[in-house]
């Protein structure tokens, strides 16, 4: 008995080990790139959905013609959450589906300011967040905010 039990254990784990790479290959072929077209010509989408998981690429607090907000920190911090929540939207996601943000900031002393306007925005619970200083951003932005989304449905 201990004979047929091996027998049809093998069988069944090389099913399951020769059908692994097909389930793997067909889920990392379903992405879908979301472009707004805010950033005309340049090689990146505003965000790609990979399975149930949307990438949101940094954002800045720029109107559609590429014009940063005027009125510091607080106006560009809320134009660029405008943007994410834009394509979050085209994606067919939620703002709460949000559940990782990473915030570049030009000048570290504008997080107070940076922080109420992001928490009046983000919904409950608030996504996981890391905030750090960089050197410089494009277009001499003050702020660009970059998002990961995972669909709940």
């Amino acid at each position: 008995m201990n004979q047929k039990f091996a027998q049809r254990f093998t069988l069944i784990l090389a099913i399951i080990l020769t059908t692994i790479p097909a389930w793997h290959n067909s889920s990392a072929q379903q992405h879908k790139a979301i472009t707004l077209g805010s950033g005309k010509g340049l090689p990146f989408s505003d965000g790609v959905i990979a399975g149930k998981t949307l990438y949101i690429a940094g954002q800045e607090g720029s109107d559609d013609a590429g014009k940063l907000a005027p009125g510091g920190i607080s106006a560009e911090t809320k134009a660029a959450l405008d943007n994410i929540e834009k394509v979050v939207k085209a994606a067919g996601y939620e703002m709460k589906d949000i559940v990782s943000v990473t915030v570049y900031l030009a000048d570290i002393h504008d997080f107070p300011e940076m922080n109420k306007v992001y928490k009046s925005i983000m919904p409950d619970p608030k996504p996981a967040r890391a905030t750090i200083q960089a050197a410089a951003l494009v277009n001499d932005a003050r702020i660009e905010i970059a998002a990961i989304a995972v669909k709940q449905k």
